[in-house]
């Protein structure tokens, strides 16, 4: 929904940015100020026509077990805390989510705030950062989303605004019905019941898009696939492992809708399917995701996969894998020590407190692809020592560095830079390598065009025309007073 509004106001030609105080999800994105952000607010910032920065997303927690995570504040980490820790922490969070917003309004016109889970979550409220404790800090007038393709939309709307405060149920000013199925005139008497119920208004029913593609906040859904497929043409089966800790599974993206390729993550106590490419995923715990692919007997399904003739990449923390060592002699993860890796790249890994956070261009050098240059970040805790005597280099950087490797065996490829599959050209490449003969890789930047603008016509259409014309004008009289205001200083 925030980024449907963005769209529609950046299609209006308001200055408009997306904002979410605080975000939990191990899908990033590396920002244009060298920061880490939620992947959700790369993408909504994509909706607005700008680079994604750390002040649109200020706080972001990587969960690294149940009980905790890496909690990452203007872009960098800080600490890893246990709930209880960051709960009493939330106090000083607050006056970092604070000074993004406050940088934020100096330079557009309209703030779009998302919010984190559900505003009712009693045992959350205290020092609340993500939702109605921000709204009350910032004075920000709030739309509760329903999602009636869960059920109870009912139920769960007025129970959320009972649950709120006096002060925190004035400033809602409607409700948004989201992705509904079925003959509107059937819910009417609903909305007419829940308005009445509420004394506040039904902004808007907006209806299920089929076949409609975002980047995952942080769930994996595999719901896009089949119907992105053509069944008669030549299919390359790819599979990746869903790790306990996966992160940026949006790497995948690409080969979930590209038309010959059959995508299926398997889950460790799966049986591992007919696969024609394995790919070994980025993790948030690269040491202890590694034990339980091993544990899992995931070492016996790799050495069979090739000696079979299937192809083997790893992607980031999956790239460590594949190596001799991980060494974690700072217990950056888990306890003092070393995990064997897979030994499959002649490789040692040393993880690092500090994290590798970039932007990067590159070219591919290994003479079997063509010199095609891909764009695409690292997100990452460790350095890698390549032996580059029994390996080959897979790409060279614009900076002149070496990156990534390649067997001899021509079986197995390995890779720190997230978004390798992004382009076209270099998303057919590494398919070629792997097997599959015809070309078919989309644009993602212009298949999120399409996808943003047909949101954003849908939100135009079925949001109250009162709330949009008032969200609109909102926003002008904001981009004049900014003007008043740069013009006066």
């Amino acid at each position: 929904m925030v980024a449907g509004l963005c769209r529609v106001l950046a299609r209006q030609g308001g200055s408009v940015v997306p904002f979410k105080p605080q975000n939990m999800a191990l899908n990033s994105a590396v920002t244009s100020d060298g920061g880490e952000i939620g992947r959700a607010q790369a993408l909504q910032a994509f909706a607005c026509g700008l680079e994604p920065h750390t002040d649109m997303n200020p706080i972001l927690l990587k969960p690294s077990s149940d009980t905790g995570a890496q909690v990452i504040i203007h872009g960098h980490a800080i600490s890893s805390m246990q709930a209880a820790q960051y709960h009493d922490y939330k106090k000083v969070a607050l006056q970092a989510v604070l000074d993004s917003h406050a940088r934020l309004r100096q330079q557009y016109s309209a703030i779009i705030v998302e919010g984190a889970g559900s505003p009712a979550e009693i045992n959350l409220r205290e020092n609340d950062v993500a939702n109605m404790g921000f709204a009350e800090a910032v004075d920000c007038p709030v739309v509760i989303v329903a999602d009636i393709d869960r059920g109870g939309v009912f139920a769960h709307l007025v129970g959320t605004l009972d649950l709120l405060s006096q002060s925190e149920q004035d400033r809602v000013v409607g409700f948004i019905i989201n992705r509904f199925r079925g003959d509107i005139a059937l819910l009417q008497s609903g909305l007419d019941w829940l308005e009445e119920r509420t004394n506040k208004p039904v902004l808007g029913v907006i209806p299920y898009l089929t076949d409609f593609y975002l980047d995952a906040e942080d769930a994996i859904s595999t719901s896009q696939v089949s119907a992105m497929q053509n069944q008669q043409a030549q299919q390359l089966n790819v599979v990746v492992p869903v790790l306990s800790r996966i992160s940026n599974h949006t790497d995948f993206d690409a080969l979930r809708m590209h038309p010959n390729v059959n995508l299926q993550f398997v889950t460790l106590d799966q049986a591992l399917p007919h696969a024609d490419l394995i790919i070994l995923p980025g993790s948030k715990n690269v040491r202890a995701d590694l034990d339980s692919l091993r544990e899992a007997g995931w070492a016996q399904h790799l050495s069979k996969h090739l000696r079979y003739g299937g192809k083997l990449i790893g992607i980031c923390g999956g790239y460590q894998m594949l190596g001799n060592v991980l060494a974690d002699p700072d217990a950056i993860e888990t306890n003092l020590g070393d995990t064997c890796g897979f030994g499959l790249l002649d490789l040692d890994t040393v993880l690092k407190q500090e994290k590798q956070l970039q932007q990067v261009t590159a070219t591919f050098i290994d003479q079997q692809f063509c010199e095609q240059k891909i764009v695409a970040y690292e997100i990452h805790c460790g350095l890698s020592e390549v032996n580059y005597q029994t390996c080959n280099p897979l790409l060279m950087m614009d900076c002149g560095d070496k990156e990534g490797a390649i067997n001899h065996d021509n079986n197995v490829l390995g890779t720190y830079l997230h978004g390798i599959f992004d382009r076209p050209q270099a998303c057919d490449q590494l398919l070629a390598w792997a097997g599959l003969e015809k070309r078919g890789a989309i644009s993602l930047d212009q298949h999120r065009e399409q996808q943003l603008n047909r949101l954003a016509d849908c939100l135009e259409h079925h949001l109250d025309s009162d709330f949009m014309s008032r969200l609109s004008q909102s926003a002008q009289k904001l981009a004049q007073l900014c003007a008043r205001n740069k013009a006066v200083s």
